[in-house]
């Protein structure tokens, strides 16, 4: 049986939140996400035709062999070989790097968001209806929603996930009112209509 901690007892185990907690150091944001992706001509072609990135470069392979330097930079087999990485940058926020690659052990994940160390990627978008009708013209699979929160700490978010053909989840967010915590919070999410806040 689960025993809830009165307020005044969990604080005094957890501290008044006075003290700093540790952090890389010199740290100033989220410069991008990597994401492998089995055909860099489809996940460029997507990423820039549907929603709406720029290419910003791309680069590659990168192999080695006759040593370990793949294994000891990235901790992928030895022999696995970046085809190719290609950046793209996606309106105000950080970068998405996606890679290409081959490997003797390759899984494909077919991941679910239930999934340990799942993933996907938001994007902050003004009209969430709009950007269902958008996706669904352009036959990107779509889930339930839009959906608004209304209760609770992210109350103010319209939210609607959908996925890339190769089964990559993504998100569309908006909270134009921003969002409930923000009303007692210390410390606010970075906000793209106020990146520099």
């Amino acid at each position: 049986m689960k025993t809830a901690l009165p307020a005044a007892a969990l604080l005094a185990l957890l501290g008044t939140g006075a003290a700093q907690a540790d952090a890389i150091p010199g740290l100033r944001g989220h410069d991008h996400t990597g994401v492998t992706v089995p055909n860099m001509a489809e996940a460029v072609d997507f990423f820039t035709n549907v929603i709406g990135c720029k290419k910003a470069t791309s680069f590659g392979p990168f192999a080695d062999d006759k040593g370990t330097f793949m294994q000891d930079l990235l901790g992928v087999d030895p022999k696995a070989v970046i085809k190719e990485i290609t950046l793209v940058r996606c309106g105000f926020g950080s970068n998405v790097e996606l890679f290409e690659y081959t490997a003797p052990d390759q899984k494909d994940l077919k991941q679910k968001n239930s999934d340990i160390g799942a993933f996907h990627i938001a994007f902050y978008v003004d009209d969430v209806a709009t950007v269902k009708a958008y996706l669904e013209k352009k036959g990107v699979a779509t889930r339930l929603g839009p959906v608004p929160i209304s209760e609770g700490p992210a109350a103010g978010q319209t939210i609607l996930y959908f996925q890339a053909p190769w089964g990559l989840q993504f998100e569309a967010i908006s909270y134009p009112g921003g969002m409930a915590y923000e009303k007692s919070a210390e410390t606010k999410l970075w906000d793209p209509k106020n990146p520099a806040e």
